[in-house]
């Protein structure tokens, strides 16, 4: 009798489990409610509407929700743990029947074999220099900027350059989510919000920006967004909201988008092109401690204007999970010096460590002054002056989505009678390739232990000729070295513990490894690239 109670009680649990809704793990899960109340403003006139869920092992997470329009509110999570979750949500206003609401959802073993839902979200440990995802897996950031792609792509655009990107070895996507400086209107011709002293959300704007978010990560690809696009400078400055917005506004803005796409799987850029220091300093503090106050899923990056460092400024604030910085469009001896000399490579080892990124290295035909050697230049040099952790790309007819032959970058000025190539051909530009090639190249090694170096190289060509110059890396133990050159120099290296090593060349042009012809004298070790052109040397022992 017992025993039948017993599979009694097991085949009315199993059904109660069966009843309930069941989401993958780190998958969207979206609840929807209908307010009793039509509000005029519902981010002004609603203080708070969340939902605090409980994992199996009763961990707690607060997750803010949106307005999604007339009167429905959404709460979007994406389960972190395997098994039963519990649910209820919390309202400021008690006549609008939105708190007090309880449920439970089975989260269950993710079917993917995309890398975002398998080996789930992108995290930052405290005291790592890179990123990884949620299984520890480390994570090479490899971004194409495509600020106005989600703004003015079709549907097939957006999805045969995805597609493109993925082929390529790109793992995350750089795009706007509001008007901005770039772009004053979507393709539809409307704005994601209005005013300024008191803002309306457009949610149908929202919505649109939904479809092409979930794209990104359908694709496997991580979104990156700009919150709050901010340079304070320059034509077109009045359409960014991070520049022109009011302080507690911009908050609520980027609190809104947080809110509506955390479930996704997402890095944030809270400002793009921004000055973050001095007079502008302690407004973007402000901004970041409001915007994530409530520690909400996914990590965070800011992107600053050219040559612009905050990484002294910005050490303590614990929101900031990735250094961005801008090297701008120049390669010059100053911006060159910059990179390779500058505060990234001087004073990454006095700070918390972070993540340490050049989100906008030169872009492929901007002023028509760069190619695919000036983008492999700059990003290779980024990546060697820092523990390696990252880099994007761009180009001047990505970024801006330009469609039509002929077709003007807005608020950007012509430049003579060239305008940029259309976003379809400039995905296959040289650099857009070879930056693929570099994410690949370098995952080949364990490169999140791998460090600046300088002192194992003999001799710095950089400190005569400045585009000559060599970054090198190592692990601790020089076990494997990489170093850069820009040009078919001799490459020498210290060898004080007398290792033996094979050699090799990368080139980053080919995408082709070759034997590299090692000179031993002494405790050092040297070698000659095969051509004239950028390599780098591989040494492991």
């Amino acid at each position: 009798m017992r025993k039948a109670r017993y599979y009694l009680l097991v085949i009315m649990l199993m059904g109660l489990i069966e009843g309930m809704s069941q989401t993958e793990i780190w998958q969207k899960k979206e609840l929807a409610f209908e307010s009793a109340i039509e509000y005029t403003n519902p981010i002004y006139d609603l203080k708070e509407f969340y939902a605090n869920f409980i994992s199996p092992s009763g961990v707690p997470h607060r997750i803010n929700g949106f307005w999604d329009g007339e009167g429905i509110f959404k709460v979007r999570f994406a389960p972190t743990e395997i098994g039963t979750w519990h649910y209820q949500t919390v309202c400021s206003d008690d006549k609008s029947g939105l708190g007090g609401e309880e449920g439970s959802f089975v989260c269950v073993a993710s079917t993917s074999d995309l890398d975002i839902y398998k080996r789930g979200s992108i995290k930052r440990d405290i005291g790592a220099y890179h990123l990884q995802y949620s299984d520890a897996t480390p994570f090479f950031f490899t971004a194409c900027t495509a600020w106005n792609g989600a703004l003015k792509s079709t549907e097939e655009e957006w999805e045969e350059y995805l597609k493109h990107r993925v082929e390529n070895n790109y793992n995350v996507i750089q795009f706007v989510t509001t008007q901005w400086r770039g772009c004053e209107k979507d393709s539809r011709g409307e704005v994601a919000f209005t005013g300024s002293g008191r803002i309306n959300l457009n949610t149908d704007f929202f919505k649109r920006m939904d479809a092409k978010i979930d794209r990104i990560n359908a694709h496997g690809l991580v979104a990156a967004p700009v919150l709050l696009w901010a340079l304070p400078q320059s034509t077109g400055r009045e359409f960014s909201p991070g520049y022109y917005l009011p302080q507690e506004e911009a908050i609520a803005l980027a609190r809104y988008m947080v809110a509506r796409f955390g479930a996704n799987q997402v890095i944030w850029i809270l400002g793009g092109d921004g000055r973050y220091t001095r007079e502008y300093e302690q407004r973007w503090k402000n901004i970041g401690r409001g915007v994530f106050a409530d520690d909400p899923p996914g990590i965070v990056a800011q992107h600053p204007h050219g040559s612009l460092w905050i990484g002294e400024e910005y050490k303590d604030e614990d929101w900031l999970d990735i250094i961005g910085y801008q090297s701008s469009h120049n390669k010059s001896e100053r911006v060159i010096d910059w990179i390779n000399k500058g505060p990234m490579a001087t004073t990454w080892d006095k700070l918390p460590p972070r993540p340490i990124i050049n989100m906008e290295p030169n872009y492929e035909e901007i002023r028509y002054e760069f190619d695919d050697t000036d983008v492999r230049n700059a990003s290779y040099w980024s990546i060697f002056a820092t523990p390696i952790s990252g880099i994007a790309y761009g180009h001047n007819g990505i970024w801006p989505w330009i469609q039509k032959e002929g077709e003007p970058v807005e608020n950007h000025g012509r430049q003579g009678d060239r305008t940029p190539s259309t976003w379809d051909k400039a995905i296959d530009f040289p650099g857009s390739i070879q930056i693929g090639y570099l994410s690949s190249f370098i995952q080949e090694f364990n490169w999140w232990e791998l460090s600046p170096n300088l002192k194992l190289l003999v001799h710095q060509p950089g400190n005569k000729v400045y585009n000559h110059f060599i970054s090198l890396v190592s692990d601790d133990s020089a076990s494997i070295i990489l170093a850069y050159t820009p040009i078919q120099q001799r490459v020498t290296i210290r060898n004080p513990k007398g290792h033996t090593y094979d050699g090799r060349w990368f080139n980053p042009v080919g995408n082709k490894f070759m034997k590299a012809n090692l000179q031993i004298e002494g405790h050092t070790v040297s070698a000659t690239p095969p051509s004239e052109q950028d390599y780098i040397l591989i040494l492991e022992r």
